[in-house]
């Protein structure tokens, strides 16, 4: 035998190894062949149900119904697939019911119906269904109440199911939306986003994707979403179509551009700030380098802004410079940055200019802005600016460079008298080089004991014997010499130094005026007149610093004379007064130096009520005389006299000058004609010639009454 179908035993073989119970029958219904698997499914042998009707694996309540059926089956039998007739239940030999899927193969052998019947288990296959339709339920309640807005999209494109959250979120109904693609709810600025990125799933570039897009709500709200998609496939790989979920991002795309902005820009003018003025003059630089555009930056700085803060308070100095800024806005260029550098300053990046020329012109503008004053908290303000110009064109210079050099540039124009425009030069950069250096060597001069003080004599003018001191520092630099107050006094002004060095200048003096006392209790001591600048002047630690130094010291306070300026008077009347008022608590005397060199002098005797007034030595010694100087000075001697002020003339250089003031009645004077200033040393002698019986009482009477 060659075939193995034609063998005896495999029908047998077969019959066993097939996974489903097998049951022969015949047309009566009589179980004719089962194999082991069948068995093991009723827990029934097989010798028990062989030549049993089939009735015994089906349970009572289904037999009648079967019978019909199997009569009709027999008689017009043909087959039918696993579950085509429907699910069946099958009885076990302990009673129990199992759910099984049934196929019918019917056959004839020698003129005999017979039927096949395969049997399968059911209830793996219903656990597998209601797990899938569990599954299934769960997604769609999943995707119905999720809180991310979430949407189905078919190939192309078009929405093919959404769910309430995504409804809410753009305020349109699933109605409005199934059957449309995105463009109908897209902001215009982001259409094709969504295009762009479908056709790069569709083609397998990614397996999924991740964009922010922005929506339009009905209401004309703009919503911006972050958009994750991917494609949903079959056991396969195919693709059935793609699941979008969405989140709205709109207020955290709002929060981090507001800290954003926070970050680089200042809160109270809402310009752009020092990190944000940086990277834009960092890429303006970078642009220059590459192509040799020609930039400038301008630094602004408001002049005597400091007076408005202490005059009218910080709320109405903040008023100003919103008001400031709300000018410069107007003249700012589209193309240009405008940064708040700090207090009272401001940066004006230029960029792409034509020439040098367009930068000063830039400059021109900005100082006509300010020539209107300025309408704040109920009162108009004038206010000046001085600014400060670098230009740039090509590569070697970075932003630090630019803006030292700004300010190297905004130095000269305050030191020129404010309210101008000076350009940067090489030369202004080795002037400020020098003066650092010269600041520093001053710092170290003053803690190393080489700043000292000298005294000039000032004199009676009646009797040309002495009554007191001016107290002047000298500083003798090792390389350089003798230094010149004027640049050495002007340097310390620039920073705190200038609170140090008059902090010493009050002490040395103080110092001295002890070394010059007598014994004699009728005699009569003589008087120092110490400058104090504008800083120290206006310094809070001034008046308790002098008190706690007279009771140290045991001086009388007469005999401590404070010179200010008016420039000292003018930053702010009313503080100048209160500091007055109190020095004068002390029994301290003020008096007004370089009188006569200001333009309101006249004005301000009468606030502040000196018990001195020096004239200026441009009146005393002017480089030419004339008859209108001497009618000048005639003037200010009789009116310091009528005034009940002691008159003080400096610069008295020439016997002649000594006379004609003698004739005015002029008090004191002092100058190269009777001394120069000199060390406390080398007075010496003429302290001891005076000491016992200085002269001058009736000038002591005057400056304690």
């Amino acid at each position: 035998m060659n075939r193995i179908d034609e063998h005896p035993q495999f029908g047998h073989h077969l019959s066993e190894a097939i996974a489903d119970g097998i049951v022969i029958v015949d047309e009566t219904g009589v179980i004719r062949h089962v194999n082991r698997r069948l068995a093991n499914l009723t827990g029934y042998s097989r010798e028990e149900m062989i030549d049993q009707d089939i009735d015994v694996l089906i349970p009572g309540r289904f037999r009648d119904p079967h019978v019909a059926h199997l009569s009709t089956y027999v008689a017009h039998s043909k087959s039918r697939k696993m579950g085509s007739s429907g699910n069946f239940t099958l009885q076990c030999r302990d009673g129990s019911e199992i759910d099984v899927d049934i196929a019918l193969s019917p056959f004839e052998i020698d003129d005999k119906k017979w039927v096949t019947a395969t049997i399968r288990d059911g209830r793996s296959q219903r656990v597998r269904e209601r797990s899938h339709d569990d599954v299934e339920q769960r997604f769609r309640l999943a995707f119905e109440s999720n809180m991310a807005p979430m949407m189905f999209h078919d190939h192309e494109n078009r929405v093919i199911a959404v769910n309430d959250a995504f409804c809410l979120m753009i305020g349109r109904t699933r109605d409005e939306l199934v059957g449309l693609d995105s463009t109908a709810y897209t902001h215009p600025e982001d259409l094709g986003i969504t295009e762009a990125t479908h056709d790069r799933l569709t083609s397998g570039e990614v397996s999924q994707a991740r964009y922010v897009k922005r929506y339009l709500h009905k209401d004309g709200r703009v919503v911006v979403v972050e958009v994750f998609k991917a494609p949903a496939r079959d056991a396969v790989g195919n693709t059935l179509y793609y699941v979008l979920s969405q989140r709205d991002i709109t207020e955290e795309r709002a929060l981090t551009e507001q800290l954003s902005h926070q970050a680089l820009h200042d809160p109270l003018t809402g310009l752009a700030n020092r990190a944000l003025f940086d990277d834009r003059l960092s890429q303006a630089l970078a642009r220059a380098a590459r192509f040799g555009d020609l930039g400038a930056v301008l630094l602004l700085d408001l002049d005597d802004f400091k007076g408005v803060n202490d005059t009218y308070g910080h709320v109405v100095g903040d008023q100003l410079l919103r008001s400031v800024v709300q000018r410069l806005e107007e003249i700012t260029r589209t193309s240009d940055t405008l940064c708040r550098f700090g207090g009272d300053e401001f940066l004006y990046l230029a960029e792409a200019l034509d020439s040098p020329d367009q930068a000063h012109q830039l400059a021109q503008r900005v100082l006509r802005t300010f020539a209107q004053p300025f309408a704040v908290a109920g009162t108009f303000l004038q206010l000046g600016v001085s600014i400060g110009i670098v230009l740039w064109d090509g590569p070697g210079t970075s932003t630090t460079e630019v803006i030292q050099n700004a300010d190297i540039a905004l130095y000269e124009a305050k030191r020129q008298g404010k309210s101008r425009s000076v350009f940067f030069t090489a030369n202004m950069q080795l002037n400020a080089m020098s003066r650092f250096a010269l600041t520093q060597q001053l710092r170290h001069a003053l803690h190393s004991g080489d700043l000292e003080m000298h005294y000039q004599p000032i004199m009676d003018l009646r009797t040309s014997e002495v009554v007191g001191f001016e107290a002047l520092m000298r500083w003798q630099h090792a390389e350089r010499g003798w230094v010149p107050p004027s640049v050495f006094i002007a340097l310390a002004e620039e920073n705190e130094l200038i609170l140090e060095i008059g902090l010493f200048a009050l002490r040395e003096s103080i110092e001295a005026l002890t070394r010059w006392d007598t014994k004699s209790a009728h005699a009569h001591r003589p008087f120092v007149t110490v400058n104090l600048s504008l800083r120290q002047f206006h310094d809070s630690e001034l008046v308790p610093t002098i008190a706690n130094a007279l009771s140290t010291s045991g001086l009388e306070p007469s005999r401590l004379i404070l010179e200010i300026t008016e420039s000292v008077t003018l930053l702010e009347i009313g503080e100048t007064l209160n500091v007055i008022e109190r020095l004068k608590a002390l029994g301290i005397a003020i008096a007004l130096d370089d009188f006569g060199t200001g333009y309101s002098s006249l004005s301000y005797l009468t606030l502040l009520q000196p018990k001195i007034i020096k004239i200026d030595q441009s009146f005393v010694s002017p480089a030419h005389e004339s008859v209108h100087n001497h009618t000048l000075l005639e003037a200010i001697v009789s009116l310091g006299r009528n005034l009940n002020m002691i008159v003080i003339a400096e610069g008295i250089e020439t016997e002649s000058q000594l006379e004609r003031l003698r004739q005015m009645g002029c008090d004191l004077g002092q100058g190269h004609l009777f001394s120069r200033a000199m060390r406390i040393d080398d007075l010496k002698e003429l302290v001891d010639e005076n000491r016992g019986h200085w002269a001058g009482s009736n000038y002591q009477l005057r400056l304690t009454d």
